[in-house]
């Protein structure tokens, strides 16, 4: 059975800036999101998380420090830092621009870009171990997250 809201709609954005000390970092963000979920007034709706970043990702997953460790071991495995096939191989086209990022680039597209998650009684309408990530792939300089509300004010 569906429930319909109806009201005033509104949006309400905010930027968080995050400056990871480590080029490759996991930081649980959900605190801050429901932050600004909460002070949006949205009592309804969604909110966008995006990373604003072509070397980071949002993802939603367990908040388990083991499985931070599990994820970057196999997207180092995916896509190595030192190139193509490791240590020894190729290395990454995008390099010879002068970056040595390509592997972030390629981490970003396996982790994903941006989360959309539901927004209800005003917080985030999360699952039992759902927790929202900020993945940092070439970390160690400030980098912006947009935090987007849109839907239904309280009344």
């Amino acid at each position: 059975m569906g429930i319909k809201k109806t009201g005033t709609y509104a949006t309400f954005t905010e930027e968080l800036t995050i400056n990871t000390p480590k080029r490759y970092q996991i930081v649980c963000i959900t605190e801050d999101v429901e932050r600004i979920v909460q002070e949006s007034g949205i009592e309804d709706g969604l909110v966008l998380v995006n990373p604003m970043h072509i070397t980071a990702s949002c993802y939603v997953n367990d908040l388990e420090y083991g499985l931070h460790h599990d994820l970057m071991e196999w997207l180092e495995k995916l896509a190595p830092f030192h190139g193509v096939n490791g240590h020894d191989g190729e290395e990454y086209s995008h390099h010879r621009t002068g970056e040595d990022n390509g592997d972030a680039h390629l981490k970003r597209q396996l982790l994903g870009q941006q989360v959309t998650m539901p927004v209800q009684n005003g917080g985030l309408h999360l699952g039992t171990w759902e927790q929202i990530h900020y993945a940092e792939f070439d970390g160690q300089r400030p980098k912006r997250i947009l935090v987007k509300v849109v839907g239904i004010l309280a009344d």
